[in-house]
């Protein structure tokens, strides 16, 4: 009988790899052979196939061997079954192969022939996009996602003998797909609701505006938690290859919404202080999948009680910050996900956390200890930190209505405009994405506020990388006043905003 031929993909981290499927039916003792450095649960393959081809109403051959190239692959997952019993049936003469040789196949199967969602269909379809393949099927559960990628014609099956009805072009209950638009007025928090706090409202606003990281630290029950759940109402939504780049991530992780396919909304992560290091990070046996850190990609990380999480947590957080990217080294290889997020730290000052410092009962070290949790390396790469002010009236009507998320959005995206314009020709979206090198080279401060760098340089008040990030603050800070470069106000008001003193 003639060999036959059709596609899936392999996932390593974000990227994909398609994965031609081979089958070559013959005669002789039953035999099921699978080639191509398959995981357990793809070797498993074999009896789910057999089982559902069987239970769909057809003949399964006696002698199969099937063959996963790149031979030299790793390949994992249970996406692979519907290109396997497609293939075996178009070797075996059931179906016919005209169909199969551009198309990409992903689904896994159960044992009566129902196709069953997985995980990871988008960046499958996007590699698929870019080897020239133009045609797809996948589970209609994931149909709304796969609709995402232009430039592929893409169908939404429920069971295996729908797909077979399409090979054979006779009428199938195979669905077309849509294209899919983007969703950006999913309800999120308001800032109206903040009582007070008008220097850490302030603080934000330059955080969401330059993209910064930020420490709160307070009291509790001083809105800490509160103010920075409300960063993702002021930030703009994604741009389309921005969304991409997050539903990808997403979809990997298996965190997608069936109604909400596209991540648009920058995401807001919140992983609690209990969570281990391979749930922050990324991890898991053979290749790894994104942690809390890649899947805040494009948006916010906010760990909350920041000093409870242990200090290898706290550490394992360091590269990402710097370089927007997780590298995770496994037995399979390296997987490398995106992680350029934007970190917000919110901690008690001390153990007994009172709501008045002075009735703090902490001695001198116990303080010390429990605040050097939070490492100075790590707190260099802190842009913001922000004391939080005890909470002495809960009507501040005198003050005025507190103003909106919708207000202070309006000016954050005028000044991350104003940002991206100055940036575009460098590939550069945020001031907190311009490397310090560039700052000092090409867009050079003025010589008043060089000079108070330098004088913070000379009295340790900052560090080399801590100069380049009040550079960088100036800037936002010079954004959102809407001038054309930053003064030397603006400077020492980067300088006020990392004063270790509010930490």
């Amino acid at each position: 009988m003639p060999l036959s031929r059709t596609w899936s993909v392999a996932l390593l981290g974000v990227d994909g790899q398609p994965v031609e499927i081979e089958a070559d039916v013959g005669q002789g003792k039953p035999k099921v052979q699978l080639l191509g450095l398959p995981d357990p649960a793809l070797n498993e393959a074999k009896d789910r196939v057999r089982a559902a081809v069987r239970n769909s109403g057809l003949e399964w051959p006696d002698q199969v061997t099937l063959a996963l190239s790149p031979a030299d692959l790793p390949k994992g997952g249970s996406g692979y079954d519907l290109g396997l019993a497609c293939a075996v049936l178009a070797g075996a003469g059931s179906v016919p192969q005209t169909m199969l040789g551009g198309t990409v196949l992903i689904g896994e199967l159960a044992l009566d022939g129902r196709i069953r969602p997985v995980r990871g269909v988008l960046p499958r379809l996007l590699a698929a996009k870019r080897s020239g393949l133009k045609h797809a099927i996948v589970p209609v559960e994931t149909l709304a996602e796969a609709a995402l990628v232009d430039g592929v014609e893409t169908r939404g099956a429920a069971r295996l003998v729908d797909v077979l009805s399409w090979l054979k072009g006779e009428e199938s209950a195979l669905v077309e797909s849509s294209p899919a638009g983007l969703v950006t007025d999913l309800a999120v928090p308001d800032l109206a609701d903040v009582v007070g706090q008008p220097e850490a409202r302030w603080a934000l606003e330059v955080a969401a505006a330059g993209a910064h990281n930020m420490l709160l630290v307070g009291p509790p029950g001083t809105g800490k938690t509160m103010l920075a759940e409300r960063i993702v109402g002021l930030l703009p939504p994604l741009h389309r290859d921005q969304a991409l780049e997050v539903t990808a991530i997403h979809s990997i992780a298996g965190t997608l919404s069936p109604d909400v396919p596209l991540v648009a909304v920058p995401p807001f992560v919140a992983p609690h202080h209990s969570a281990s290091i391979p749930a922050l990070v990324g991890g898991g046996v053979g290749t790894a999948r994104p942690g809390a850190i890649s899947k805040a990609h494009r948006g916010v990380l906010f760990l909350d009680e920041a000093c409870e999480f242990g200090a290898h947590h706290m550490e394992a957080l360091r590269t990402a910050v710097e370089e927007g990217e997780v590298r995770l080294a496994r037995r399979d290889g390296v997987v490398r996900y995106p992680a350029r997020f934007q970190l917000l730290l919110a901690t008690n000052p001390c153990p007994c956390a009172p709501p008045r410092d002075v009735d703090c009962s902490c001695s001198p070290n116990e303080r010390r200890r429990y605040f050097s949790r939070l490492s100075g390396p790590l707190l260099d790469r802190i842009d913001i930190r922000t004391r939080m002010r005890p909470i002495s009236a809960m009507d501040d009507s005198d003050l005025g209505p507190p103003e909106s998320s919708a207000a202070v959005r309006e000016r954050v995206a005028k000044a991350r405009v104003r940002a991206a314009e100055r940036w575009a020709e460098h590939g550069w979206h945020t001031n907190a994405e311009v490397p310090g090198p560039e700052l000092r080279r090409h867009f050079r401060l003025p010589p008043k506020a060089r000079l108070l760098l330098d004088r913070g340089l000379e009295s340790g008040f900052v560090s080399a990388r801590g100069a380049d990030r009040c550079i960088r603050i100036a800037w936002t800070l010079a954004d959102l006043a809407e001038k054309d470069c930053p003064d030397s106000d603006d400077v020492a008001a980067a300088l006020e905003f990392r004063d270790r003193r509010a930490a």
